[in-house]
């Protein structure tokens, strides 16, 4: 805890004074331009991932980077989702996995989580994910971990449609959607082309999202 404070003090000293002027427009209002989706991992910071001052990002972390579906009894994160897109306006929606996912490696080695209800009933919200990579053939554990990664942020790209302000965001065209992994060791980022369904990288392909225009509507 030490180390923590120690940071706060040095974050006060040095930090802080260089930015006198963002904060104190930031007192009273925020407007960020995205939300962002990542999982609680210590590893990703999206803040330093995507190099944003305070104000830029509103930001989402839980376990597995997961959006549940939009249902009857609401959620925090329901309630975050519905704030970013219909209050703050955000353009842009970002959801992040990670290589190395301690969420996404549990489901996709069928680790016991009996002794973690909480958590296990939480990643229920990747069921869909997870049917779809056990139903595919992997050359080893670690791609079927890693495929499990993937599959997971389609699935909560799919999830976060079903959200009433996103859906009506996407038929306004005022929203893109984005599904990002973050590789550690590596810093790169691949992103989910929703033209080819295929994961592409982000630094040679920077103008690729998930989903970009208008929702068609049924005829």
């Amino acid at each position: 805890m030490k180390d923590i404070i120690d940071g706060f003090l040095k974050f006060q000293r040095d930090a802080f004074p260089e930015r006198v002027g963002l904060f104190k427009n930031l007192a009273t209002q925020q407007s960020p331009r995205a939300l962002f989706i990542s999982c609680s991992d210590s590893r990703l910071v999206p803040e330093l991932v995507t190099q944003r001052e305070p104000g830029d990002l509103f930001v989402i972390r839980n376990a597995g980077n997961i959006v549940p579906s939009y249902g009857p009894e609401p959620g925090g994160v329901s309630a975050s989702v519905e704030y970013a897109v219909a209050a703050l306006q955000v353009s842009d929606i970002v959801i992040c996995g990670h290589s190395d996912c301690g969420a996404m490696t549990a489901i996709a080695t069928c680790k016991c989580l009996d002794h973690m209800p909480a958590v296990a009933g939480w990643l229920r919200y990747a069921d869909s994910a997870r049917v779809v990579n056990e139903a595919r053939n992997h050359k080893d554990p670690q791609a079927k971990v890693e495929a499990m990664v993937r599959e997971n942020v389609i699935a909560q790209l799919a999830n976060i449609q079903t959200h009433p302000s996103v859906r009506l965001a996407l038929e306004e065209g005022r929203v893109a959607l984005h599904g990002w992994i973050y590789d550690i060791e590596s810093g790169c980022i691949d992103a989910f082309d929703g033209r080819t369904g295929q994961f592409v990288p982000l630094a040679s392909n920077p103008n690729v999202r998930a989903v970009a225009h208008q929702l068609q509507r049924a005829v």
